[in-house]
């Protein structure tokens, strides 16, 4: 759902982009535009190379793209959106520190931007280790990040006026969801299972996808709520299409809600 999102966004400026490639700038009288637009010919296609690479999903050529993008042409009006795609291409790199270095650039420019804030907030939750010296003030920086994601798509507008009324409520439902599955595993680092419960069944309300239920179900257990995490279980394994790392998760979740 986030990559349809994106895709959103990157069509609407791919249109410009391609407007501006095709053309000479117009004189400054009549170069006025609604919304951002590339500034030159030359913009518009480092516009096209990052775009390129973005629907090609090439993590390499997005960051190289990104940076060519918003060193030559310091003052496009797209450099959040350069410094989104190479933010998340390098989470797709795993270099999560990185990523969150740029991350934290975007919201910089736009504090607004859920992407982002979902994104640096995932990458806490995921990433923060028992041991870590700075447990709590990471995962108090997801809570912010998580929280934040979450107030913010109550009003977000589209990112492109072309996306359908329901399909953007629709997106913004499980995005909503994905924050909240977010801030149960941030409560299950804290070993709170009874928030994390709540946060993982909002979650599942949002989109019901097996990855979200069977941590539903293993908070369950955790708490000592056995039936419910077994009931679960059994719904999930009873289905054959389910993938093979769910399937092993939820059958080591049942054995144990089993034993008591």
């Amino acid at each position: 759902m986030k990559r349809m999102i994106l895709t959103g966004i990157l069509g609407l400026a791919t249109g410009f982009s391609c407007l501006m490639a095709q053309q000479p700038p117009a004189p400054p009288a009549k170069a006025a535009q609604k919304g951002p637009a590339p500034k030159s010919p030359a913009e518009g296609q480092a516009l096209n190379d990052l775009f390129t690479a973005a629907n090609s999903q090439n993590n390499d050529g997005i960051i190289k793209a990104a940076e060519d993008l918003i060193t030559k042409f310091a003052d496009t009006d797209f450099k959040e959106v350069a410094l989104m795609l190479e933010s998340q291409a390098y989470k797709q790199k795993g270099d999560t520190v990185k990523a969150q270095i740029y991350g934290e650039r975007v919201l910089e420019i736009n504090p607004k931007s859920f992407q982002t804030t979902l994104m640096l907030g995932e990458i806490l939750a995921m990433t923060t280790r028992e041991n870590d010296l700075d447990k709590e003030e990471k995962l108090s920086k997801a809570d912010k990040y998580l929280n934040g994601t979450i107030e913010i798509l109550k009003t977000a507008p589209k990112p492109n006026p072309q996306i359908p009324d329901q399909q953007w409520e629709d997106a913004k439902k499980q995005l909503t969801a994905e924050a909240h599955n977010d801030l149960g595993l941030v409560a299950m680092d804290r070993k709170k299972y009874d928030v994390a419960i709540t946060e993982f069944k909002m979650a599942v309300d949002g989109d019901p996808q097996a990855t979200f239920s069977v941590r539903l179900a293993s908070a369950y257990q955790l708490a000592g709520k056995n039936q419910e995490a077994l009931e679960i279980c059994d719904k999930l394994l009873a289905d054959p299409q389910l993938h093979p790392q769910i399937k092993a998760v939820a059958q080591n979740v049942k054995a144990l809600a089993s034993k008591k």
